[in-house]
């Protein structure tokens, strides 16, 4: 007689004369119940189906298991919920819930494949080109995901702003292998990539994967005309204003803004003609922070011109600063007003607050793994990047719709995913329906409860 297999238990410490004991024998359990927030949060804003929209496959219907809705979506929910790798899903298609977000709860054709796709099939979509091959049979259309990105800000507004704030930024993206486009940038002082983002607020509207052997202003102009023109087919009379560090206070840009009737913002790094200009401004600021041992500063306003790079002579803001016993001169350019913004509050309360963005560029990849581009070419890195800014637009639309005016409705991406999302449930499906028991200690379940209400009511 054949002996039968006991599952592996696991001994613990015993408590009060209990013995403890584990094994992998729970059944259908997910430690991913909470996701079920992000189908709403999609519905809410239709994001999958669109994001799904900008591919085409021409796979034969007849042997198609997943659909391209059901890998994108598959790929877009699991990077919001940890998974960068797509060796992750070779577990994960067997989870309930990435069936039940899939819309299916088992293979319809192929009895072998489980409800959502494995690593190799996604795999085959990430290395997907903006032209079908013979063995490349999912294609893409990178103008049509970029514009998908704008649209999906807009879609966030009631009613058109009066005035929009985009902030821009290049930042490095390490690489550690001969990726396509890997360069040695001298700032960052390793191989990367010089991803550019756009953002409106904590909103993204752009995320271009660059070389890193470019100027960081590289492409902008190309971008922000791209943006601009989708933004005022919709909002024809917004108002538009660009941020950003000295690394974009180039003539072209500011040049193009000019002739569009797009005001901006920018660093403007130091020179010595520059600082001898406001001279007198640092000598009474270092006098005054000598005599109250604290920071002193001063602001001067005034037109500049450089020698050779300007077209045109423009504003220029200077903060003359002086703390920790030396100099420390700052300066913007700006074709904004004097009337509408004075130098201090130009610097102090606009300028400053561009800052924010880099949180979001850390949260994108940080919690997000937009930085996860270790393929070999550029196309497909960009198309990884894309995955992961959807995953971040998603979140956003969860923070935006659920939690607004809640203790997580600043929240970053990683804190909701441990709180609203790893929440353990037994699974149990009969014939009329699908229930996950959730765990009854969850710490977070009034936040879970009440963005549920919300993302149900926005996704009617």
């Amino acid at each position: 007689m054949q002996t039968e297999c006991i599952t592996e238990q696991f001994g613990f410490a015993p408590v009060e004369k209990h013995a403890v004991v584990a094994a992998f024998d729970g059944g259908t359990i997910t430690s991913d119940a909470g996701a079920l927030l992000l189908g709403l949060a999609d519905r809410a804003i239709g994001l999958i189906n669109r994001f799904a929209g900008c591919f085409v496959d021409a796979r034969s219907p007849v042997l198609i298991e997943h659909e391209v809705k059901t890998l994108v979506g598959q790929r877009v929910l699991a990077l919001a919920l940890g998974y960068e790798d797509l060796n992750d899903h070779d577990e994960l298609r067997h989870d309930p819930v990435m069936a039940v977000l899939a819309g299916k709860l088992k293979a319809r054709r192929q009895k072998k494949c489980a409800a959502v796709a494995g690593k190799s099939t996604l795999n085959r979509l990430e290395l997907s080109r903006p032209v079908p091959t013979r063995y490349h049979r999912v294609s893409h259309d990178p103008a049509a995901i970029e514009a998908l990105f704008v649209d999906l800000f807009m879609g966030a507004y009631a009613a058109a702003p009066e005035e929009i704030v985009l902030d821009l930024d290049a930042t490095d993206d390490p690489v550690h292998g001969n990726q396509e486009g890997r360069f040695f940038h001298g700032y960052y002082g390793h191989y990367c990539y010089l991803p550019l983002y756009i953002f409106c607020g904590n909103q993204l509207l752009c995320a271009k994967l660059r070389p890193a052997n470019i100027d960081a202003a590289a492409g902008s102009v190309q971008e922000i005309e791209r943006i601009v023109c989708q933004l005022r087919q919709r909002w024809p009379r917004v108002r538009i204003v660009l941020r950003a560090d000295s690394g974009f206070a180039r003539d072209e840009l500011m040049a193009w803004c000019e002739a569009n009737a797009v005001d901006y913002l920018f660093g403007l790094a130091r020179n010595a003609r520059l600082v001898k200009h406001i001279a007198d401004a640092l000598e009474e600021a270092g006098a005054e922070s000598g005599l109250t041992g604290r920071p002193a500063r001063r602001f001067r306003d005034f037109e500049w011109r450089t020698r050779k790079s300007w077209s045109r002579r423009r504003r220029v803001v200077a903060k003359a600063e002086w703390t920790q016993g030396e100099a420390n001169p700052r300066f913007v350019v700006t074709s904004l007003g004097v009337g509408a913004w004075p130098a201090r509050s130009l610097y102090e309360d606009l300028y400053c607050a561009r800052g924010e963005m880099e949180n979001r560029i850390k949260e994108c990849q940080l919690d997000l793994f937009a930085d996860r581009t270790s393929t070999a070419t550029m196309r497909a890195n960009q198309l990884r990047l894309w995955f992961a800014s959807m995953a971040y637009v998603l979140m956003c639309a969860l923070r935006r719709i659920g939690l607004a005016r809640t203790s997580l409705a600043r929240a970053s991406s990683n804190t909701i995913r441990l709180k609203l999302f790893k929440i353990g449930a037994l699974v149990s499906i009969s014939v009329r329906r699908i229930k996950l028991a959730m765990n009854s200690a969850c710490p977070f379940q009034r936040e879970w409860a009440l963005a549920y209400a919300r993302l149900a009511a926005a996704a009617r």
